[in-house]
């Protein structure tokens, strides 16, 4: 029987690329049913995703890519079409983002498989347990983070996660934590970067009189609020908006663009191209 594939890959740009990769895709019986590329003149990386139809195992196919890999200087991956992907959720207290996720898993076919949901505080817990979700309890102080991040790495290697989401979650990471999860856990942070960074950006926003309130949802690097942004979202106010007109409107943008961002790493949508991705939609 077929199975559907995606193969995602980036490699220096040259000649011949596409045409090794479909040639290569057709010896093994393959049909693509989506194909999508580009090179950026920038980093002069050459990045593609394809999906394809095909009778060939794993193993066959990744031998198969490996041999090309090895001639083109690629990185590269090789999954089934539809597989959800195991995905822990970090929250503290606000629900929207979570309640969202949860009811995308379960009722819009969003290919994740939330595994657990940790919060350093328990006002969520409910919510867990209302979708059958195991809540773990991870307390976060300034004496105690060090314990909380190693709890999160045990759990991280217990449940096999691929993907961590930090659904406003309000702590900061250390960078070692960062770097382990590099290009696998998911921020929504409230404001449209690289404006308003930090705490209250929607009191900062305004302070400022601002015209739009958005959303940005990015991977977590070290580097506070500045990893390499997924996707973004807006909504036009005006003036006669307050700080708490203000929260209500980005918290629907915030579950939105997060929602998009997660679904788009669970399809294999979004490959890094250095501080920035590509996304094919």
């Amino acid at each position: 029987m077929k199975q559907h594939w995606i193969l995602t890959l980036s490699c220096p740009d040259r000649p011949g690329i596409v045409h090794a990769v479909a040639g290569m895709l057709a010896e093994h019986g393959g049909n693509i049913t989506e194909s999508q590329q580009f090179g950026d003149p920038a980093s002069g990386l050459f990045f593609m995703r394809v999906q394809v139809e095909s009778a060939a195992s794993h193993e066959e196919l990744s031998a198969a890519v490996t041999d090309i890999a090895a001639r083109f200087g690629m990185t590269w991956q090789l999954d089934t079409v539809g597989r959800r992907v195991r995905t822990l959720v970090m929250v503290s207290k606000a629900a929207h983002c979570l309640v969202d996720l949860l009811y995308r898993e379960r009722s819009q076919n969003m290919p994740i498989e939330v595994v657990g949901v940790v919060g350093n505080h328990t006002d969520l817990a409910d919510i867990a347990a209302f979708y059958g979700k195991p809540f773990h309890h991870v307390p976060v102080t300034a004496t105690t983070k060090a314990e909380a991040e190693a709890r999160l790495r045990e759990l991280v290697k217990e449940l096999d996660v691929e993907l961590v989401v930090l659904a406003r979650y309000m702590q900061i990471l250390s960078d070692e934590l960062c770097r382990d999860l590099s290009g696998r856990i998911i921020n929504i942070h409230h404001s449209f970067l690289p404006s308003f960074k930090g705490a209250q950006p929607y009191r900062q926003a305004h302070e400022r009189g601002v015209k739009i309130i958005g959303a940005t949802s990015h991977y977590v690097t070290g580097d506070l609020d500045e990893g390499p942004i997924i996707e973004q979202d807006v909504e036009r106010v005006d003036h006669s908006r307050d700080v708490s007109d203000l929260v209500a409107i980005g918290e629907d943008v915030e579950r939105r663009t997060l929602a998009r961002a997660v679904r788009w790493h669970a399809e294999h949508r979004v490959l890094l191209d250095g501080h920035r991705t590509v996304v094919f939609r």
